[in-house]
């Protein structure tokens, strides 16, 4: 509304039965609940209505699958070349639904995350371990920003979060991997996402494009158009934000993955990454690749953040172009690239500044020889637009690429956004772009020289200035290895995609393998297509390290030194009182083995064994956590899954101890144990209904098996109570829970408890296997209860029975009828 205050005087006269609120943002936003047609007419036409817009539709999670590859986008690379970029010191929200706070990957990390949330879904919980998981339970379960703190807030609102919600806790970066039918208008959500951006310059919001990628849209001007304009809620129409859509493993966009264009024709997604299917983890993803470039600019300027446009430039000029040539509606600029992202930061490729309508700023960019591609984004943070705006753009900046030859220019990619299918694919090509607020020039193989790079406000509001973020690179001809390395083992015998960027012309390269110490290489692939950046390939079923090299064009691309090793299983030996044992098994070549132990928020590296054992006492042994990892020739390799002391189940050395039956003829009783290290001695004992004490009856010394049988031949009919007495080498004793077995003879008949309770259950032990039919006569000989049985212990209904002598007729399929008393109280 224009004016809030008049708005109240009219809506109280005009729209009696509507109620009223302040919606969670400022700048005249005000909820009705309750409204009829009428009311809506009324509000219609009302001068003080500016736009209606409904709040609230269901979010739902935009997430099908969850198999997660840090390697796609290059995060694997980032945390190996660079491992003190891990999002600490900075928060990221994940706005969804509660995330459990119990998770072991955001120990000690969680900020203003109520601890008895009720858990609706996991997927927040996966979201937030993409963007931030400390891989604690395990190497999958970690992270682009392993040490980012994690805050949630709800999507029951699709308006932003209050501005102090999130400043708060210090949010930088807000993941929403969520949607709602698709939308193509740009409402008071997309609204308040741009105002938000403005008002929190450092705040960076990331959005899932959507999962509706094979469907049209129902309204707008792309309006029934097949696998177009299909982002799936109106709040990703805003223009400060990322739209992000997800690929497979090799790059290709995902049939289901939402397209732009935007309402009104911009780029959206702006960004493509790895999501299987789910444009969800592809959000995460992005999100916590946004935290590293964070980090990465803050680490470099005094603790400063950047501003979210200057993240954006970075990310969509490090992108790495997928789908058609430059940029298109499918995957938007292309597929994140963490480790470009990064190293755009750090090498401080990246220039801010401000311009004022008809104003120009020139910057200077020397492109040495050999440059295979010399790229430039150009973004801003856009003020928000006027609700229902088409095209929402309010200032419009302009970039141009100025070269060292007299006359030589360039204009940023721009596409069609004409409503028609052959029109939204058509390629890309240079032209002011009047829509956008990020534009991007790209030069194939540039002439070396010194270039010019022209900033002008073109359309920028009386008396107001724009600031604006501007990042580049001239990206040398030539291969990198991206993986594998050493984050991550290679399985023996397990096909693994190999992956390298590769900046030339499409060539072939020859692809080689060989151990680390062996002089001949062997071959993988002789003519490997380097423009492909992946390749699939089957180690040999070996244990080692190792390295790969591609020779293509004359030079020699070695990779970085990697593991080829199976996964390491750890074991939890036993738990006792003040000592615990941990297993594995020996990998051959290994040098030792790296232990690790849980410290406040993370695996923490606890000491160096060369055994394959490892006794805990005191502190340690109650510490709860550990994972192993196998030293060779002198490198750590990944670390097995976690392993928890607490968790294990575990009563010392004992796993399990139960009879074969509960009510039984012949008594036997299974006992598993965890290990036999230093073990001396297990005995069977049984209760003595005479003392009450337990009196061993069988004992293994030494103890030869993990699973051992018992069979007690001694058992007196009826309730019989056993427990196992364990030693160890050192003399401590251990002891399981007890187990009760029921002992029948054939033909024999059990009845408890007597006397038993009116309304409590009457149990009836027969031979395993009879079937029984019941029948409770009174001492007058009228029958009270019938009911039919077939289990070992069977229950008897007494409720509504008065107290008494009463007598039970079993009549059993194998064998004579038996009678027994029972007393009621």
């Amino acid at each position: 509304v224009r004016d809030p205050a008049a708005f109240a005087v009219w809506a109280a006269r005009a729209l009696p039965g509507v109620r009223r609120r302040p919606a969670s943002q400022s700048g005249g936003l005000v909820e009705l609940r309750d409204a009829t047609p009428a009311d809506l007419r009324a509000l219609l036409a009302s001068p003080l209505v500016v736009f209606i817009d409904q709040p609230d539709r269901p979010a739902h999670d935009e997430r099908l699958l969850n198999q997660a590859d840090l390697t796609v986008n290059t995060i694997t690379a980032v945390h190996r070349r660079y491992p003190a970029l891990d999002g600490r010191g900075l928060t990221v929200s994940v706005k969804e639904n509660p995330l459990d706070p119990r998770d072991l990957d955001f120990q000690n990390r969680l900020v203003d995350v109520d601890p008895n949330a009720v858990i609706e879904s996991v997927h927040a919980t996966s979201m937030a371990t993409l963007i931030a998981g400390a891989g604690n339970n395990g190497p999958s379960g970690e992270g682009a920003a392993r040490a980012a703190r994690i805050t949630s807030h709800s999507y029951a609102s699709l308006l932003p979060e209050p501005d102090a919600n999130l400043t708060r806790p210090g949010v930088s970066v807000q993941n929403h991997s969520y949607g709602t039918a698709i939308e193509n208008y740009y409402g008071l959500e997309a609204q308040g996402y741009d105002r938000q951006s403005r008002a929190l310059p450092a705040l960076l919001h990331v959005f899932s494009a959507g999962n509706s990628g094979l469907l049209a849209s129902p309204e707008g001007i792309y309006k029934g158009l097949p696998a177009v304009a299909n982002l799936t809620g109106q709040f990703k129409m805003s223009k400060n934000s990322f739209s992000v859509g997800a690929t497979d493993t090799q790059g290709r966009v995902a049939p289901q993955s939402s397209r732009g264009p935007a309402h009104d024709g911009r780029v959206k997604p702006e960004l493509v990454a790895f999501g299987d299917a789910g444009s969800s983890d592809a959000a995460a993803l992005v999100s916590g690749v946004s935290l590293l470039v964070q980090q990465a600019y803050r680490d470099r300027n005094a603790g400063a953040l950047p501003p979210s446009a200057l993240v954006r430039a970075v990310l969509l000029n490090s992108a790495q172009d997928v789908g058609r040539p430059e940029v298109d509606f499918e995957s938007g600029y292309g597929q994140t690239d963490a480790l470009g992202a990064v190293r755009t930061v750090l090498a401080g490729r990246y220039h801010t500044g401000q311009v004022s309508q008809g104003q120009e700023q020139l910057m200077e960019v020397q492109v040495p020889p050999g440059t295979e591609n010399l790229k430039i984004t150009l973004s801003w943070t856009d003020p928000e637009a006027a609700p229902n705006a088409a095209p929402a753009l309010v200032h419009d900046l302009d970039l141009e690429l100025l070269g060292p030859a007299a006359g030589a220019r360039w204009l940023p990619w721009t596409l069609s956004a004409f409503p028609h299918p052959d029109s939204l694919a058509l390629p890309a090509r240079r032209r002011p772009d009047h829509l956008n607020n990020n534009e991007q020039i790209t030069l194939r193989r540039p002439a070396p020289g010194r270039y010019r790079l022209r900033i002008r406000g073109f359309q920028v509001n009386t008396g107001a200035s724009q600031a604006y973020s501007l990042a580049y690179e001239a990206l040398p001809a030539g291969l990198e290895w991206l993986t594998p390395n050493l984050s991550r083992n290679v399985v023996p015998g397990q096909a693994t995609l190999l992956r390298w960027h590769w900046a030339g012309p499409a060539t072939s390269g020859r692809v080689e393998f060989r151990p680390i110490g062996a002089t001949a290489w062997r071959p993988v692939r002789e003519r490997a297509d380097l423009s492909a950046q992946t390749l699939t390939w089957t180690p040999p079923d070996t244990t080692t390290l190792a390295q790969l090299r591609c020779v293509a064009a004359g030079r020699e691309y070695l990779s970085d030194t990697f593991a080829l090793a199976r996964p390491l299983p750890l074991r939890v030996g036993y738990v006792c009182a003040t000592e615990a044992l941990l297993t594995w098994p020996a990998v051959p070549a290994a040098t030792g083995y790296q232990v690790y132990q849980l410290g406040a928020t993370r695996l923490e590296p606890l000491l160096v064994t060369t055994d394959t054992l490892l006794v805990l006492s005191g502190p340690a042994a109650a510490a709860g956590y550990f994972a192993v990892a196998p030293r060779l020739a002198g490198q750590h390799t990944e670390r097995s899954n976690t392993a928890s002391l607490r968790a294990a189940g575990l009563n010392c050395y004992i796993q399990s101890f139960i009879p074969r039956q509960a009510v039984a003829d012949t008594v036997r009783l299974t006992l598993t144990l965890s290990s036999l290290y230093r073990l001396r001695a297990i005995h069977l004992q049984r209760r003595n209904p005479a003392t009450g004490n337990f009196e061993t009856i069988s004992s293994r010394q030494p103890v030869g098996q993990l699973r051992l049988e018992f069979v007690d031949l001694t058992a007196a009919p009826g309730a019989n109570q056993y427990r196992i007495w364990g030693q160890d080498a050192a003399g401590r004793s251990f002891y399981s829970d007890p187990e009760t077995v029921q002992m029948v003879r054939r033909a024999e008949l059990l009845v408890y408890p007597m006397p038993v309770r009116a309304g409590e259950p009457l149990y009836v032990a027969a031979e395993p296997g009879a079937t029984l039919r019941l029948q409770l006569y009174d001492a007058l000989g009228r029958l009270w209860r019938t009911a039919e049985a077939d289990g070992a212990i069977n229950t008897l209904d007494t409720s509504g029975l008065r107290p008494g002598l009463y007598l039970l007729r079993v009549t059993t399929s194998t064998g004579p009828v038996i009678a027994r008393r029972v007393v009621v109280q």
